[in-house]
C-alpha cells in the first residue's frame, strides 16, 4: 500500500515537472543580477519553455498554466496585466497548430521555427506595450531580449530534453 502512494506521488510530481519548470523560470526572469540594464533585455526564458513543452508533452502543460505562468510574470514585473499572458498563449496556440509539422524534425528546423515564433512573440508584446502606455517604444530592448532568447534556446532545449526523458510515457 504505502508504495503505491509512493509511486502515485512520483508520478504526480513528473507531471507537474513542465509547469514548475515554466513558473521557475518567470522567477529566474525577474531576479535582480545587478547588471546594468539587463532587466530590460532579460531573454524569455518562459517563452523558451512554453515552445518546448507544447510542442513535445502539451499533455503536461495546459493553456490555463501558461495562462497563470503569464500572469505571475506580470505581477513579478509589475507590467499591465495581461500582456505576458497573451503573448505566452498566442506561443502555445502556434506551437500547438505547428506541432505535427516539427514533430520528428531534426533540430535545427525546431530552432528555425522557435527563432520564428519568438520573434512573432516579441513584435507582438512590443506592439501591446506601446498601444497601452500610447507611445512608440524604442524597439532596442526587444530586439536584444529576442537574440539572447534565440541563442539560449538549445541551451534550454538540450536541458528540457533531460527532463522529458525522465517523464512518464503518454497512456
Amino acid at each position: 500500500m504505502m508504495n503505491t502512494v509512493w509511486q502515485r506521488l512520483d508520478v504526480l510530481a513528473r507531471m507537474l515537472t513542465p509547469s514548475l519548470i515554466t513558473g521557475g523560470l518567470v522567477i529566474l526572469s525577474v531576479l535582480p543580477l545587478h547588471i546594468p540594464s539587463y532587466s530590460s533585455v532579460v531573454p524569455s526564458f518562459a517563452l523558451m519553455s512554453v515552445f518546448y513543452w507544447s510542442l513535445h508533452r502539451p499533455d503536461l502543460l495546459p493553456a490555463f498554466t501558461v495562462f497563470l505562468v503569464g500572469i505571475l510574470y506580470d505581477i513579478l514585473t509589475g507590467g499591465p496585466m495581461g500582456v505576458q499572458a497573451c503573448v505566452l498563449l498566442g506561443v502555445y496556440w502556434v506551437t500547438g497548430l505547428q506541432r505535427q509539422f516539427l514533430l520528428g524534425k531534426s533540430f535545427l528546423v525546431v530552432w528555425w521555427a522557435f527563432i520564428m515564433i519568438a520573434a512573432a512573440a516579441e513584435v507582438l508584446q512590443w506592439i501591446i506595450m506601446s498601444l497601452i502606455f500610447a507611445t512608440l517604444i524604442i524597439p532596442l530592448s526587444a530586439l536584444f531580449s529576442f537574440l539572447q532568447t534565440a541563442a539560449l534556446y538549445p541551451l534550454f532545449a538540450r536541458v528540457f530534453i533531460r527532463v522529458q526523458s525522465t517523464l512518464p510515457q503518454v497512456a
